[in-house]
């Protein structure tokens, strides 16, 4: 009775702890608020700059900030236009270019956007960066964050009481059942969990980027070009936090033609 309580409160728990986010439509945890995070997120980001090398005034690192405030300002035209008026009242847009050759980008919560120069030659023209930047974008959009450090507890929690659950039992059995645990949470649940949120980012950005005037079409390119530069170096699709660039060409391929629709309904019909 005890554990048929608990997992009636826990369930309670969950369901009272979700939001919508906009761009998906979907119920997403949000364990731990906003109100932590984000500030946390800033600090975070400030001290990352302090220790890394911020290429500031080039002609590279200006087109990193101009096609950041314009993706940014087609998720707000976005936003309004469903509705959501004020959803970014807590962001804080920054974006950075950073002296690193490692190839990638990110987002902190809260609309703190990090570029490797590493990434430049991938992505080749402004269209290739819109098109990582909406990714990026996306990420803090639809809470990506919030709901990674939500999934984190759960799977604590998860874990704590599974050890409760066989403490009576022997020590083979214990090692058996954690180890049990921890395979089928990781592959189960956390990897498949971060995959969904690369595809919706995938998603939500390609629509921003079209309505931000930059040709969805570049996306697919851009995943064309990230798999040549990996040599097919890549890990099995259910063994990584990523899709692979197959499914990524093959799904950034087939939205395309939503995403110059989505455009459309903005006035925006020609795309860079």
């Amino acid at each position: 009775m005890k554990i048929r309580r608990f997992l009636v409160w826990g369930a309670a728990f969950l369901f009272i702890s979700c939001a919508t986010n906009p761009f998906t439509g979907k119920q997403t945890l949000a364990l731990v608020p906003n109100s932590q995070i984000l500030p946390m997120a800033f600090q975070q980001y400030n001290q990352f700059l302090g220790e890394n090398k911020v290429v500031k005034g080039t002609s590279d690192a200006e087109m990193i900030k101009r096609v950041g405030q314009k993706i940014a300002k087609a998720s707000e035209r976005w936003l309004n236009a469903n509705g959501h008026a004020g959803y970014l009242k807590d962001y804080q847009w920054e974006y950075n270019l950073v002296q690193d050759e490692t190839v990638n980008a990110w987002c902190m919560p809260g609309g703190k956007i990090v570029f490797y120069t590493g990434i430049l030659p991938i992505a080749q023209s402004e269209t290739g960066i819109a098109a990582v930047m909406g990714h990026e974008v996306a990420h803090a959009l639809a809470n990506h964050g919030q709901q990674r450090m939500s999934a984190a507890q759960i799977q604590q929690v998860a874990g704590a009481a599974t050890a409760v659950a066989v403490s009576g039992k022997d020590q083979k059995t214990q090692q058996i059942v954690g180890t049990a645990f921890g395979l089928g949470s990781q592959f189960g649940v956390m990897l498949p969990f971060s995959r969904s949120h690369e595809t919706e980012a995938d998603r939500i950005g390609l629509q921003l980027m079209a309505i931000a005037g930059y040709n969805p079409d570049e996306a697919a390119n851009l995943w064309r070009r990230m798999k040549a530069n990996s040599g097919g170096q890549a890990p099995p699709e259910f063994m990584s936090t990523h899709p692979s660039s197959d499914t990524r060409i093959a799904n950034l391929t087939a939205w395309a033609p939503a995403a110059k629709a989505e455009a459309k309904k903005f006035g925006v019909t020609t795309f860079k």
